[in-house]
């Protein structure tokens, strides 16, 4: 593995979404590596839901070495409602981010109406069939959760598989847009030569529906504020939505 350092300047732009063999250490550090000379300041990296902290730790740190912003995050594909709340309640307080596939319209809705799912989606890969509509879409307002498109499918598949996910991936964008629910662009790579610069996915997002500057937020602030809202909760401090404990103890008395 090479000795070479890349040290980036921090960057708004974030990648919520890369997704290498964990097991494979040089690979990792190679797609990590690559998103820092690509111009983003912020990546996710996905763990199995039985990934150990330390493993975690050890990832921070290697990205802190080359000054991007890391975030650990889990991956969940249920079969069904009553399996995604069992695992929520194992993984919500080990992971900066919880993102769901929803496979069925049922996990779809309870994904879309639990506030412990940040990002809802359908299966990433070649035969996508969306669920998201205007019912899903109300209850992800209402509850804070983002619909995540990746966009490295757009860059591997052809002909009519990629007219098909397109037209698909319009849809969802129209739908949330129409109900407000933030949308964040992610590369769901799990190779560096799928990473692309923010700029060129803001202008492969124009052709599915987005204008430049809901790509540039759905690539910066609408990802960035997710992890930011869910460190505050994993914080000593936090209560409940909207609770933090501001003194503690005998300075409670102190005035």
């Amino acid at each position: 593995m090479p000795n070479n350092r890349v040290i980036t300047m921090k960057s708004r732009f974030v990648d919520l979404h890369l997704r290498p063999p964990i097991d494979q250490i040089d690979e990792i550090r190679m797609l990590i590596e690559k998103s820092a000379e690509l111009g983003y300041g912020m990546v996710g990296l996905t763990f199995p839901a039985d990934v150990k902290r330390e493993h975690i730790e050890h990832f921070r740190k290697t990205c802190a070495d080359i000054g991007l912003d890391f975030a650990a995050r889990v991956d969940l594909t249920p079969k069904n409602g009553g399996e995604l709340l069992s695992t929520l309640k194992k993984v919500r307080g080990k992971f900066e981010v919880v993102a769901v596939n929803c496979q069925t319209k049922e996990v779809y809705i309870q994904a879309a109406k639990d506030r412990r799912v940040d990002l809802i989606s359908s299966v990433l890969g070649e035969h996508r069939r969306s669920f998201f509509s205007a019912s899903e879409a109300r209850l992800a307002s209402e509850k804070s959760a983002a619909l995540e498109v990746n966009l490295a499918p757009l860059l591997y598949l052809e002909g009519f598989r990629r007219i098909q996910l397109m037209s698909a991936l319009r849809r969802e964008i129209l739908v949330a847009c129409k109900f407000d629910v933030p949308i964040v662009l992610s590369s769901g790579a799990d190779s560096p030569r799928l990473l692309r610069k923010p700029d060129d996915y803001a202008f492969l997002a124009y052709l599915i529906g987005l204008d430049l500057h809901a790509a540039e937020l759905a690539l910066s602030a609408n990802p960035r504020s997710i992890v930011e809202r869910n460190r505050s909760k994993m914080g000593l401090n936090y209560i409940c939505p909207g609770v933090y404990l501001v003194k503690r103890g005998e300075d409670c008395w102190k005035r």
